[in-house]
C-alpha cells in the first residue's frame, strides 16, 4: 500500500497528524524517496504513541520509527537505510482454508506482518516487493502496477538481472 493509503487508514488522528506527516516527508526527502512510496506501516499496540514504517528503495530498506508524542512532547521520527544484504527477512508463509480464508505471515527487520484475507493480500504484495528487491530484482515504487507484469515478462525473455516481482498491484 502507498503511504497515502496508510494516512487515510490511520487508526487514530494523532498517528499521522499534520506534524507527523511533515516530519515523515522531510525524512523521505532526505532518502530520495517520493511523496507517496510503496511501504508498510506496523501500527503496533498503540499507534497514537508509536509505530514503525518500512519503505523499500533501490539501495535498501528504510526503517523508520515514529514516536507520535504527547500533550507536551512533539512528534519524533528516526530512520535508517538498511542495505539489502543486511536486511533481516523471516519466512514468508501463506495458508488458505477450505472456507476461502487466506492467512499470510512474514517478518522484515523483526517486524512481524500477519494478516487475514484482504490484509493478507496487501502483505503478500509488500513482501513480494521486499524479497524481490533483496534478490536484486528492484522495481521502483513509482512505476505503475499495471506495467509490472509486462516488464517482468520482457526481463525474463532477455535474461536481464533487473526482473520484477509479480505483485499484482501496488
Amino acid at each position: 500500500m502507498r503511504l497515502g493509503g496508510w494516512r487515510a487508514a490511520a487508526p487514530s488522528r494523532e498517528a499521522m497528524g499534520p506534524a507527523v506527516v511533515d516530519l515523515l516527508d522531510d525524512i523521505l526527502q532526505v532518502f530520495g524517496i517520493g511523496d507517496d512510496p510503496e511501504c508498510w506501516v506496523a501500527w503496533g499496540e498503540d499507534p497514537a504513541v508509536r509505530w514503525t514504517l518500512l519503505v523499500p528503495t533501490a539501495g535498501g530498506l528504510v526503517v523508520g520509527h515514529v514516536r507520535v508524542g504527547g500533550p507536551q512532547l512533539g512528534p519524533r521520527v528516526s530512520a535508517k537505510l538498511v542495505r539489502w544484504k543486511r536486511v533481516e527477512l523471516g519466512e514468508f508463509a501463506v495458508e488458505t482454508t477450505e472456507t476461502g480464508h487466506l492467512l499470510v505471515t512474514g517478518s522484515v527487520e523483526r517486524v512481524v506482518l500477519r494478516g487475514l484475507d484482504a490484509e493478507a493480500r496487501s502483505i503478500g504484495r509488500f513482501l513480494s516487493i521486499v524479497f524481490a528487491a533483496e534478490d536484486g530484482r528492484w522495481v521502483p515504487s513509482d512505476e505503475p502496477a499495471e506495467s509490472r507484469p509486462a516488464r517482468a515478462a520482457r526481463s525474463r525473455g532477455t535474461g536481464s538481472p533487473r526482473g520484477t516481482p509479480a505483485t499484482g498491484g501496488g
